[in-house]
């Protein structure tokens, strides 16, 4: 017989599951194990939170083991691995994709997170509060530059700057609140996405950064993706 461990990643699922019913009420847990830190719940405890989410019937599709990390998370993991860092702005956060992974790997840097659609940011908002607590997310448009400058050592733009009607002015924007590095991942070809509105080349990437006042670039590449890391002058 499966066990909870082996569906789920435990502890994002079951932060986003007390996250959830203290916003909701549902579903109910048990105020001890609503209330003690996150990280020094042990798995079996994480697993009866988990079983509770599971059996009302909440939603944890993000949380399932069986989806393989994407090769193009683990490049942009591995190289703020060997960076030095302790903030950063993720831009376009979804449903978490490089998010939790990244939280597990770097559980003392401060996150702020940005997406257009409520229903990411509140469930974004549900994993820091329960327990998480250096992750906060808005609704806020990376065009508006919503924070001042040079306010994160990292902002991360990945599989957003294709969707953005006004990509300049996101990269413009990007460029300013960073402190140290923006890291970007685009398709590197075309594909039959709709919401995909920009092919981004290494050429567009170059001239775009240059005119943000960035010009020192790395490119790679793996499956598909285009992957860039600039470093802020």
């Amino acid at each position: 017989m499966d066990t909870y461990a082996e569906r789920y990643n435990l502890k994002p699922a079951a932060a986003w599951i007390r996250g959830h019913a203290l916003k909701t009420g549902i579903p109910e847990i048990d105020l001890e194990l609503m209330e003690m830190p996150l990280e020094v719940l042990m798995d079996d405890e994480l697993s009866s939170i988990v079983e509770i989410g599971e059996r009302t019937g909440q939603k944890l599709y993000p949380f399932k083991t069986g989806k393989a990390e994407l090769p193009r998370v683990r490049q942009v993991l591995g190289f703020l691995h060997g960076i030095e860092f302790d903030s950063l702005l993720d831009v376009g956060s979804g449903r978490g994709v490089f998010l939790l992974p990244f939280m597990e790997e770097f559980p003392q840097v401060q996150i702020t997170s940005l997406d257009l659609l409520d229903k990411r940011v509140t469930f974004i908002n549900e994993l820091a509060a329960g327990g998480y607590s250096q992750l906060t997310a808005f609704n806020k448009n990376i065009c508006d530059q919503p924070f001042s400058e040079n306010s994160f050592d990292v902002v991360t733009l990945l599989e957003v700057l294709e969707h953005i009607p006004e990509v300049d002015k996101a990269v413009a924007a990007a460029v300013k609140m960073a402190r140290k590095y923006v890291v970007v991942s685009v398709p590197s070809k075309p594909d039959d996405n709709p919401e995909h509105i920009h092919l981004l080349t290494k050429d567009i990437l170059t001239k775009m950064f240059a005119d943000a006042g960035c010009t020192k670039l790395h490119f790679s590449g793996v499956n598909g993706h285009l992957i860039m890391m600039a470093t802020i002058d």
